[in-house]
């Protein structure tokens, strides 16, 4: 994993907008997999023709950032008839209940339950190895690139398990399943990416059951999560944890301090974290009192999905500065807060201001470099 040795490096966290080609595709299999090798060729063009550093395949083989691996593992059924309550939204469900009841009411009605209902086991080779032969040929000789993985905690976040004897059982079962995939990524030469929004998100509901409750959740899934890293070196490896790309008001969000031992125990080279958008963005204090452990790396969000604002490539240096001058310059990667994408059909900016806030990251990362090595 490259470091920010000579200057502050630059990437983003995975998700991007589907090109309209591609969201309309037909069924046939063989046009819909040129229409996928050509988009991941020229988003990897666009990444790098803007500036950034370390790039991806933005996602375009997935369905969504962590329901894509549903399609890829056995075990699970979907009832459609069975309503199951967005427990991750916490209680900004009845505090905002009318912003809801516009904006996202399946926040208050619920979504359709996913079952455990048999044996968990990978079934998604052939598909990894079609998203992984994409984004290595569309890259340059020498380009370094990350390739994203859902984590055991954000696998079938509306889903409840009835296979299993127990949740350490029905856990372990997903890690040993994603074992496979987070494999497959690191054997095609590229750095694994593992997204885990869901380990922050069930912070306010189990919380408010007791904090124990939370901390044996949680706990038990970054221990399934090291097992699935096992045998992977921790500098191939980047963890996410973000806070959700839904667009809702947050306030029942984690705070970074209640959860930063439990992000620092995952064995990975790089934490790629929330800190640019209004609820985060106070965040940096953590590492004020925090220690960035030898060796590892920090990826702050620098720019967010959040806004449709472009952040001005000032502000953007004055936050890198920031973090460089709390954890070491050659320890911070300039990143985003989270997908521009949740989903395929979900974009959470514009393309065109996507790109403009990727030239912002950039250029941020030019002046910030000028002054940490003048």
């Amino acid at each position: 994993m490259r470091r920010s040795e000579q200057r502050i490096l630059t990437t983003h966290t995975g998700s991007l907008p589907r090109p309209t080609v591609l969201l309309e595709a037909g069924t046939d299999q063989a046009t819909r997999g040129t229409l996928l090798r050509d988009s991941v060729g020229d988003v990897v063009r666009r990444q790098l023709a803007v500036g950034l550093d370390v790039v991806n395949d933005g996602e375009f083989g997935k369905s969504s950032w962590a329901a894509y691996v549903l399609e890829r593992i056995s075990g699970f059924e979907i009832r459609h008839d069975e309503l199951i309550p967005l427990n991750w939204l916490g209680r900004d469900r009845e505090r905002f209940a009318e912003f809801f009841a516009k904006e996202m009411p399946n926040a208050l009605t619920g979504s359709p339950t996913e079952v455990c209902v048999g044996p968990i086991t990978y079934q998604g080779e052939a598909l990894i190895q079609r998203d992984l032969r994409n984004l290595r040929a569309a890259l340059p000789e020498n380009a370094e690139a990350f390739f994203t993985a859902v984590a055991p905690a954000s696998t079938g976040y509306n889903a409840r398990n009835e296979y299993y004897a127990s949740d350490r059982e029905y856990v372990y079962a997903i890690a040993d399943a994603l074992k496979q995939e987070y494999h497959a990524i690191i054997d095609a030469g590229l750095l694994l990416q593992v997204d885990d929004a869901v380990l922050a998100n069930m912070f306010d509901y189990l919380v408010q059951q007791s904090p124990e409750k939370y901390r044996q959740w949680a706990q038990l899934r970054v221990d399934a999560l090291n097992h699935a890293l096992a045998g992977i070196p921790e500098d191939r490896v980047r963890y996410h944890v973000c806070f959700g790309s839904w667009h809702v008001p947050h306030v029942a969000d984690a705070p970074l301090e209640e959860i930063i031992d439990l992000i620092l125990q995952v064995r990975a080279g790089a934490y790629s974290l929330e800190a640019a958008n209004p609820r985060h963005e106070h965040e940096w204090r953590v590492w004020q009192s925090r220690r960035l452990p030898d060796g590892k790396l920090l990826i702050p969000g620098i720019v967010t999905h959040h806004l449709t604002t472009v952040e001005h490539p000032r502000l953007v240096a004055d936050r890198i500065i920031r973090f460089a001058n709390l954890v070491g310059k050659e320890q911070v990667i300039a990143g985003t807060d989270c997908g521009f994408a949740q989903s395929q059909g979900v974009q959470r900016v514009h393309p065109t201001v996507m790109w403009a806030k990727f030239a912002a990251l950039v250029e941020g990362a030019r002046l910030a470099s000028n002054d940490l090595w003048s």
